[in-house]
């Protein structure tokens, strides 16, 4: 489990390093340590303003906009009469806005990353997937997903071949997808329709997430939909489930 952000009492650091304005050199520096359990208390409770004017030797208004960027990324939390609190140590997925894996994580305050398992062009896919994306052939792409170089999850996901053959010329390993989609293929996405259910390890998924067989997953189908109305991406994903909480706001009409 990933746990190495709480726990721990906070400790001395090197000052940040030099380069670029002095609270994005602190924001990054508070964003890193506290990867490292520094900083917080076992609660998650960030060190008050007054100590980190003093671990960093800086301003306390350099300390406030330091941050207040990782607040609004929502990394941290601030609650009234308490303190600042790291939110969670595990990602929270999907409230309403769509984004990828690795803007999902970034978010989270963890840095994300992907090892490539498959990809290249296909017709032996599933009829399923053919008649989501409306394509005989399909470009795949399977990744394990990284957060903080730990193997968390598997993607699966289909493209039609135009996409999928823009995307196998790109980093493929740190690609921000939906913004490749958006500001380097002009595809302007409308909507996704995503499901979620549960379901059980196989042999070759669980020694890739490094778990046993039959341990439970989260699973994850998601069809990306164009302001057209075309098809764009078939994604499916199993997830650890210590590493995800899917949150759904509900209304009862009156």
């Amino acid at each position: 489990m990933l746990t190495p952000l709480k726990g721990k009492a906070a400790r001395d650091a090197a000052p940040p390093a030099a380069g670029g304005p002095l609270h994005i050199q602190v924001r990054e520096a508070i964003r890193s340590q506290v990867r490292e359990g520094k900083l917080i208390d076992a609660e998650g409770r960030l060190m008050p303003e007054a100590e980190l004017v003093k671990h960093f030797g800086v301003s306390r208004i350099t300390i406030r906009h330091a941050i207040q960027p990782l607040v609004a990324e929502g990394m941290f939390a601030r609650e009234r009469g308490r303190g600042t609190f790291l939110k969670s140590n595990k990602p929270e997925n999907w409230l309403g806005r769509l984004m990828g894996f690795s803007e999902t994580i970034r978010d989270a305050g963890f840095e994300p990353g992907a090892r490539i398992l498959h990809k290249g062009m296909t017709n032996t896919h599933h009829e399923a997937v053919r008649e989501a994306l409306k394509e005989r052939a399909v470009w795949e792409l399977k990744r394990v997903r990284l957060a903080d170089d730990i193997p968390i999850a598997i993607e699966h996901a289909f493209y039609p071949p135009d996409i999928g053959l823009e995307l196998e010329t790109r980093d493929l390993v740190s690609i921000l997808m939906y913004r490749v989609f958006e500001e380097e293929l002009g595809l302007n996405i409308k909507e996704a329709s995503q499901s979620i259910s549960a379901t059980l390890a196989d042999e070759a998924t669980a020694g890739v997430l490094g778990i046993a067989p039959r341990d439970p997953l989260l699973a994850m189908e998601r069809l990306t939909i164009s302001r057209e109305g075309r098809p764009l991406e078939l994604l499916r994903s199993v997830y650890l489930p210590d590493y995800f909480r899917f949150t759904i706001n509900l209304t009862r009409r009156s």
